[in-house]
């Protein structure tokens, strides 16, 4: 990682109008997850789908999935073709198409529909997600704010989510699963307005041209041949670094994501079936919707507090922590969550286990998932090469999507064992990968 030198340069106004219209954004899609959770296990007498907790984890893991694949081909187009402005807008407009598909698929209790939803929401998310990361990145002329910013955008993006999956439950249980659907779509035509029209006013020329046209002064859509000369040595190191690192945190995420899924369908207070958690706190009964907030919550508290330490970091002598290092920390902090997983279980017997297990796994994994997730994006977006950085903020989710398509089918194997030992393997897996990083940290970093 390179060392900062000490800036005192504001956060451009664009950034904000990029970060606050993808919050709400996340306020629609992780209210549109749960609410695929809860809709596809829910007997149809309650308005639900009636189909098995295993089949419920592996829909809500396509929905994760295909919206870290599309991003790649999304950021070609906004490398090559199609401005990325318009690409956000439309990726926006075509994600609200897709939840008013779900809220046909309410209507007729048709898991197909349900599956055209994750289609748009993929389709919109891939035009939407990688090239407002790229454009926020873009609008700063002092790199070494990058770290710090991303960590702010994470923070920000998360009190979307958090409103989101706070409200979800009680608007869904008022007005049903279909409307919420609904509400959902509103988010995303708000989020494409409020970028439009914050956009023109702060993102100067910032995204009316493909991104590889942005150090290219004299950019037609017919580039030079100079300019599309081959990649030198150092920008497929580059390029390496990056898809090493997005390779080892396939492994994070499978995890991370798996942890909802015992959350909502082993402890959870939805399902009879379940249930084995008390969430009763007085006369209320938490929502599962709430972990997710808990999450969210986590992250605007740790946003900050981790972009003040990551700024503090690079501007002392030694600089700050590398990325594998904190790649590291992250994977092992997960995997001390499901050692308080497995530990809640054991404790609980026959019986009910203490809400506070469940407030503690969520911080564990909150506080793994805000020591490196937001570090990808500035790692991309510091040494990816200006003609690529599309595509190189779409590599960076690949590993999600490999994550997201995996961790249904582990949740469902998972399933047939005994908790508590098949969820302690997990563990000790992701612990010893995590040691693994830490001492391969200074091989990699010659990349």
């Amino acid at each position: 990682m390179e060392i900062s030198t000490k800036s005192k340069n504001k956060y451009p106004i664009g950034f904000y109008v990029c970060t606050s219209a993808y919050a709400i954004e996340r306020m629609a899609f992780y209210s549109a997850k749960w609410l695929i959770g809860i809709f596809i296990a829910a007997e149809v007498m309650n308005g639900g789908l009636g189909l098995t907790p295993a089949d419920g984890a592996k829909m809500t893991a396509n929905l994760v999935a295909f919206t870290y694949l599309t991003p790649i081909l999304g950021g070609f187009i906004a490398d090559r073709w199609i401005n990325p402005r318009l690409c956000i807008i439309l990726g926006a407009l075509i994600m609200a198409a897709g939840y008013i598909l779900g809220y046909q698929a309410s209507v007729t209790l048709s898991p197909e529909l349900l599956g055209g939803m994750i289609l748009l929401v993929s389709i919109g998310t891939g035009l939407y997600k990688g090239n407002i990361a790229g454009i926020s990145g873009r609008l700063f002329k002092d790199k070494n704010q990058l770290d710090s910013a991303f960590s702010i955008q994470y923070s920000i993006a998360n009190m979307g989510s958090f409103l989101g999956t706070f409200i979800v439950s009680f608007i869904a249980y008022s007005i049903g699963f279909g409307k919420t659907f609904l509400v959902c779509a509103l988010l995303l035509i708000l989020s494409a307005l409020w970028f439009y029209l914050g956009g023109k006013f702060t993102f100067g020329d910032v995204g009316k041209k493909p991104f590889e046209a942005n150090e290219n002064k004299t950019y037609t859509k017919k580039l030079s041949k100079k300019y599309r000369a081959p990649l030198t040595i150092n920008d497929k190191k580059k390029i390496g670094a990056i898809i090493l690192f997005s390779i080892f945190s396939i492994v994070f995420w499978i995890v991370w994501y798996l942890t909802y899924m015992p959350v909502l369908y082993h402890w959870g207070p939805d399902f009879d079936y379940a249930n084995k958690a008390n969430w009763v706190i007085g006369n209320f009964r938490v929502p599962s919707a709430w972990f997710d907030s808990l999450n969210s919550l986590c992250c605007i508290i740790l946003g900050p507090l981790l972009a003040a330490l990551w700024s503090k970091n690079a501007k002392s002598p030694k600089g700050d922590m590398s990325i594998f290092k904190k790649t590291s920390i992250g994977m092992m902090l997960l995997g001390f969550a499901f050692i308080l997983m497995c530990t809640a279980e054991i404790v609980r017997g026959d019986g009910q286990a203490s809400l506070m297990w469940i407030i503690a796994v969520g911080v564990l994994i909150s506080l793994g998932e805000m020591v490196f997730a937001p570090l990808g994006k500035s790692f991309i977006s510091k040494f990816s090469p200006a003609r690529l950085l599309g595509l190189m903020m779409g590599v960076w989710p690949l590993a999600r999507f490999i994550a997201g398509k995996t961790y249904g089918y582990l949740f469902e194997i998972l399933s047939g064992y005994s908790f508590a030992p098949a969820y302690a393997i997990v563990a000790i897996i992701v612990i010893i990968c995590g040691l693994i990083i830490w001492k391969l940290d200074k091989k990699m970093n010659l990349l």
